[in-house]
């Protein structure tokens, strides 16, 4: 058995389509490197200075007559962003001061301009707010972020203590439901606008603020599933642990100041199995889908079966062979990238861990990224496997090597839209189908499985069913087979 296996990998080793096939993935890497390392990493959140922008307001201003009463609300909304950029234009693009403009100044502006074009004009209250705003301006000038980060902190704090005092003063459980929800919204504003004052997070674009946003985010949101009167949906409650997961990883970023979602070696590695897996089948689909067929294809299968060997040790051997070159195509894939990155990036990025959230203990999982890439291989395996047997099956049955490929990478195509069409209609039958079922990921951590009533032990008894039922038939027809007329 292992001379037939050590022959079945030197043939393999001799083909030049192998050697090819590897060649294109690592040009396909170098170009999929340099292409994330060139993308743009700013976080940018706002609204920018923009020259055409300016122009255009322009241009509609000058269409509109302030002593018109139709155009007045026009005139005045036109005249207040026009007021804005004015301002963000003398700051450095997508700079903190631009965001706080952005935020904080565009009421005031139109308040002001109310004043002085509204119905109601008063040249006074528009002054008071030309100063409010001239106040605002000169804290943007000397770099003062922290007093809008205290003002922040004492708006939300101010907040409560108002919904406080009109929770004490109803009694109505409605309206006291609504209160409690709307405490726990600014509880969330204020728990940001303590990590800003804390932690020394400047207004910007950087990575700690896009944290701080889709914490707020994703906590605000999770205050909307958690009223819900009734049971969560199945749906929901995959929505509801999403957003749970993305607040603590996000919190965690945030308390220990590590940029996890950069794009970096750390995160092509991380995402290894989406990035290069088509690669991967390909090469083993391409092995698995030939190694018979073409001893057929040859006429080169009457010489093995004379030699002082079983059918079944021959037909062990292939497939033996291709389970090996499994391990060899995933190996040298991830030495390739690991080279291919590094070089472009850097290694420096391999320190940062990779974040998950564990459901069952309700924690976070700092996990090495060459730990982390382990336990996906380990969740992948079923289908490459499975896949890498589809091929070997086919190419045993029916002679066929172009059949074979196709057939198996097909499958694997196929696979996200017979999964999608079974969460959308919720097919219960579809949850035993083998797509549904040969990605163990869905399970890691205590996630919840891609639709109600699957569990790991049931996914794994059903890849083990699909795998004998492939495996045991070929096995028995390749042992009956006539290779007389070959």
């Amino acid at each position: 058995m292992g001379r037939l296996i050590k022959n079945e990998l030197i043939k393999i080793f001799k083909k030049k389509s192998l050697y090819i096939t590897l060649i294109i993935i690592f040009a396909f890497m170098i170009f999929s490197n340099i292409m994330y390392k060139n993308m743009d990493s700013n976080y940018y959140y706002g609204y920018g200075y923009s020259e055409d922008t300016m122009n255009y307001l322009n241009e509609q201003l000058r269409s509109l007559d302030p002593e018109k009463s139709s155009d007045i609300s026009m005139y005045i909304d036109v005249k207040s962003q026009i007021d804005m950029l004015e301002m963000m234009k003398e700051y450095e693009e997508n700079s903190w001061q631009q965001q706080i403009i952005s935020d904080k100044l565009s009421n005031y502006f139109r308040e002001k301009n109310m004043y002085l074009y509204g119905e109601e004009k008063d040249n006074q209250k528009a002054d008071e707010m030309q100063a409010k705003i001239d106040g605002i301006k000169q804290k943007l000038d000397i770099d003062d972020w922290k007093y809008f980060a205290q003002q922040e902190l004492n708006e939300t704090n101010e907040k409560i203590k108002e919904i406080e005092e009109q929770e004490k003063n109803t009694e109505d459980k409605q309206i006291l439901k609504s209160l409690e929800q709307e405490k726990e919204s600014a509880r969330v504003d204020k728990i940001v606008a303590e990590y800003r004052v804390s932690k020394n997070i400047k207004y910007g674009n950087d990575y700690l603020n896009q944290a701080l946003r889709d914490y707020e985010s994703s906590a605000t949101e999770l205050i909307r599933y958690e009223g819900f009167d009734r049971k969560l949906t199945y749906e929901e409650k995959t929505q509801y642990n999403d957003l749970l997961e993305n607040r603590e990883v996000n919190k965690y970023v945030i308390e220990n100041n590590v940029d996890v979602n950069n794009m970096n070696l750390k995160s092509m590695m991380e995402d290894f199995f989406n990035q290069f897996g088509i690669f991967l089948l390909v090469i083993l689909v391409m092995i698995a889908g030939t190694i018979v067929s073409e001893e057929f294809n040859k006429g080169t299968i009457k010489l093995l079966l004379v030699k002082p060997y079983s059918r079944n040790k021959i037909l062990a051997s292939k497939f033996i062979t291709s389970m090996i070159m499994i391990i060899f195509v995933i190996s040298i894939l991830v030495i390739m990238e690991l080279i291919t990155g590094g070089v472009i990036f850097g290694f420096d990025s391999l320190s940062i861990p990779v974040l998950e959230y564990d459901f069952n203990t309700n924690s976070i999982q700092a996990i090495n990224v060459f730990v982390y890439l382990g336990i996906q291989l380990l969740t992948q395996l079923p289908m490459i496997v499975l896949l890498t047997t589809l091929a070997f099956v086919l190419s045993t049955l029916f002679s066929n090597s172009a059949l074979a490929i196709t057939i198996s990478l097909l499958g694997y195509m196929s696979t996200s839209i017979i999964n999608q069409l079974a969460m959308a209609y919720n097919i219960q039958f579809l949850k035993y189908f083998v797509t549904m079922n040969w990605d163990l990921s869905q399970y890691l951590f205590g996630g919840l499985p891609y639709m109600e009533g699957m569990s790991m032990l049931l996914s794994i008894i059903i890849c083990i069913m699909y795998f004998l039922i492939m495996v045991i038939p070929t096995w028995t027809i390749f042992r009956k087979r006539n290779i007389k007329n070959i």
